[in-house]
């Protein structure tokens, strides 16, 4: 009997009650014989037919209690695990598990984007080359104590970040030691502080110049020029212009903070374009006859509406508009136009028939203080700003501005406003062509 419950045993599915029988078949049948012998023996039938069911029932309960215990423990910490790894992929920066032969354990997506994915069971220096980095993974683990460094990447584009590499209690699923490294990106934190230092040195350097003429003529009328009545005359004027020039610049500085300042909050206003350009363009003319530029000016009849600051687009096309006048003043003319469809929205083109602009400052020309000729935008009474300026205002209005340019032909300044969403923020994109 017992051959024959051999021969079927593959035929049982596993863990049943059936294949726990076939399985401690031979433990039951010898238990069995005892019962029969001990009924033989004088001992009441009822007394052997419980020990047997005693018997039994712990040889194949408790087996049984045992194997779905394991399967219990097995199961929770596969779901431990398949947390932790959804904890790690949840987090937005870029994190690596290794242990202690530099084996990369897991990655999550951020770290994937930043670094490439690394095949199964590869080294960390498949994809980190870097000897700062791998120099740091050494020491940890060799000490076990956690470190950081920064890193900077040059290529493709400057980026700083902070790497920091860290022990992690408890051993792996093979029992080994498992560290954890991360990267923090300071790239925008370090662009913040070297923009803070250049603006304090740009702004610094452009109030000195006119206060230390101030200061010099103050002295020469003071001393040499004390009782010289032409000197003083010319002076004053000079020095009016110094002072005036200053002025300009705080103004713009102050103009520049309160944008900043406002830069994430879209405006609530209505505008008609064609109006608001109409008046800047009324506006400067006299200065435009005065420097013997004509001004052409042509827009839709029926009003072009945006979501904007009136004031704010007065102050970018006053600037748009002076500059084309001022620096293209050799072209003799600049035109303006305005067009609106419903799929790109509308746009303001200005152009002027001026010197032009070289290839190699076109991406300049929005930073602060930048200046392509700086004795002529000096003689001009510019300040450096005024693009940086035209640019946060564009950027409020969630805006583009295109510049094309070629020398000897001219410039073309064109400020875009987004047709499919008017109100509503999107990409404030900065082209330059």
């Amino acid at each position: 009997m017992v051959d024959a419950i051999d021969n079927t045993a593959a035929d049982v599915p596993q863990d049943s009650l059936a294949s726990r029988i076939i399985t401690y078949r031979r433990p039951l049948v010898v238990a069995a014989v005892i019962a029969l012998l001990s009924t033989m023996a004088g001992l009441k039938i009822w007394q052997a037919l419980l020990g047997y069911g005693v018997f039994s029932a712990a040889l194949l309960v408790w087996p049984a209690s045992r194997a779905a215990a394991r399967a219990k423990s097995r199961g929770s910490s596969t779901s431990a695990r398949r947390l932790e790894l959804q904890i790690i992929d949840a987090l937005d920066f870029p994190t690596i598990l290794f242990n202690e032969d530099t084996v990369v354990i897991r990655q999550n997506t951020a770290s994937a984007t930043l670094v490439g994915a690394y095949p199964d069971r590869a080294a960390l220096s498949a994809r980190i080359r870097s000897p700062v980095i791998l120099e740091l993974v050494g020491r940890v683990i060799e000490t076990g104590q956690p470190e950081s460094v920064e890193h900077v990447e040059r290529v493709p584009s400057e980026r700083w970040h902070e790497v920091r590499v860290a022990p992690v209690d408890g051993r792996g699923e093979a029992g080994e030691q498992v560290f954890v490294l991360t990267f923090r990106d300071m790239t925008e934190a370090r662009r913040m502080d070297r923009m803070r230092t250049d603006f304090v040195a740009n702004a610094s350097h452009e109030l000195r110049t006119p206060l230390a003429s101030l200061m010099g003529f103050i002295e020469t009328m003071q001393g040499p020029a004390r009782d010289d009545e032409a000197a003083r005359t010319r002076f004053f004027g000079i020095m009016l212009d110094q002072a005036q020039r200053m002025a300009r610049l705080i103004d713009d500085l102050l103009s520049l903070s309160r944008l900043e300042l406002r830069a994430h909050v879209a405006p609530q206003g209505e505008v008609d374009l064609c109006h608001t350009v109409a008046h800047v363009v009324d506006t400067l003319r006299p200065m435009a006859d005065e420097l013997e530029v004509q001004i052409a000016f042509s827009a839709p009849e029926t009003p072009v509406l945006i979501s904007g600051d009136e004031d704010e687009l007065i102050q970018v096309f006053s600037n748009l508009i002076e500059n084309a006048c001022k620096y293209g003043q050799s072209g003799k003319k600049v035109e303006i136009a305005i067009s609106e469809t419903t799929t790109h929205g509308a746009e303001i083109t200005i152009r002027d028939y001026g010197p032009g602009i070289a290839k190699e400052h076109v991406p300049r020309l929005t930073e602060r203080f930048y200046r392509v000729d700086v004795e002529t935008s000096r003689s001009k009474k510019g300040t450096g700003l005024g693009l940086a300026i035209v640019k946060h205002i564009l950027t409020r209005h969630r805006a583009r501005l295109v510049i094309r340019s070629k020398v000897g032909e001219g410039s073309t300044f064109s400020v875009k406003f987004s047709g499919s969403n008017r109100g509503v923020p999107s990409s404030d994109v900065e082209l330059y062509q």
